[in-house]
């Protein structure tokens, strides 16, 4: 056997200042959840696109009014001037596009296209948070409700979305908007449109949002602190929103946001059958339903609402995308 190696005083006090050495000099800090989410979402360079387009797109929404009145344009003006009376087409190449009206101007009316564009996205963008945050409320509740207790409530609500999945949505909407156009619950005019849209929307598109919450509850009822909560004598309440509410921001989140688009492209629908937002006032849909008589003459008109809806929902989904991504990266 070899003699042990014998290490004098100052050479076993300097081996642990070796071992050391550098430590202070870069810091381990810890990040949570949030930062780490964060992280990966901003690898994704598509998802920030999508992003940016997204706080743009409420940007003009929110300041519409304001930047038709900076540009001096008027959604409603209309200027015949600019129309030939014999084809009631715009005078000039490309719709009547020229400096004072950068997107050209209506068939027939004269009005500038690119001031009913602004106008109409706030119209859109509204019904689409309000119809997203209606299905959001009903779903969460019954979601978290039919997953935890289970049993009876949960063939319930379960039978209940099932009813709810199985209506011919289009048509229903179609049905009750036609209904309310002249005036109800106090209502008239663009707020009784807006409400009616945002009512009909969410309120039959909440057991999209509902079964998702229901599943991701079943699956944290039966985790740890959960048991812990139940020990300590919480109530149903209680665990329903301070426990496993919390827990559930990612996915609602997530889903809320690929929901927007999908809520766009129904009040522009609804608009374009003329049961949703009706003229004189500004919509994306209605503009794709006047377009559909001049396309093959004008189809400036048509491009310009169109690509508006087609840029906003491309956005929302790529930053949907990104979030899933970024929140739960199993999903990859």
């Amino acid at each position: 056997m070899t003699a042990p190696i014998e290490t004098t005083g100052s050479q076993a006090e300097a081996q642990p200042e070796a071992v050391l050495d550098g430590v202070e000099a870069k810091k381990i800090e810890g990040r949570s959840l949030g930062q780490i989410a964060w992280t990966r979402f901003k690898r994704d360079k598509v998802a920030v696109a999508g992003g940016v387009i997204v706080i743009l797109l409420i940007l003009v929404a929110v300041l519409s009014r304001p930047i038709q009145s900076m540009l001096g344009l008027d959604p409603n003006a209309l200027d015949q001037d600019l129309i030939d009376a014999n084809t009631s087409l715009p005078k000039g190449d490309f719709g009547g596009m020229s400096w004072d009206h950068p997107l050209g101007v209506e068939p027939k009316f004269g009005r500038d296209i690119l001031a009913r564009v602004l106008e109409g996205s706030w119209v859109s963008l509204v019904v689409a948070f309000g119809a997203t945050i209606l299905s959001n409320v009903i779903g969460v509740v019954l979601g978290l409700v039919a997953g935890y207790y289970g049993g009876r409530v949960d063939s319930i609500v379960s039978r209940l979305m099932d009813t709810f999945l199985a209506f011919p949505l289009l048509l229903f909407a179609i049905a009750i908007s036609a209904t309310l156009q002249g005036g109800a619950f106090g209502l008239e005019g663009l707020p009784l449109h807006i409400s009616v849209l945002i009512f009909v929307i969410g309120f039959f598109n909440w057991p999209y949002m509902g079964r998702i919450v229901r599943g991701q509850t079943m699956a944290l009822r039966e985790r740890e602190f959960i048991d812990a909560s139940r020990g300590m004598g919480a109530g149903g309440p209680y665990i329903l929103f301070k426990e496993l509410l919390p827990n559930l921001v990612a996915p609602i989140v997530v889903y809320s946001t690929l929901l927007i688009p999908t809520n766009i492209i129904f009040e522009a629908s609804l608009s374009f059958l003329g049961v949703g937002i009706q003229p004189p006032q500004a919509s994306w849909g209605g503009m794709l339903n006047q377009a559909t008589r001049y396309f093959q003459v004008d189809p400036q008109y048509m491009i310009v609402p169109g690509l508006a809806i087609f840029i906003t929902v491309l956005a929302f989904n790529l930053l949907g995308d990104g979030l899933r991504d970024a929140l739960d990266p199993r999903s990859r």
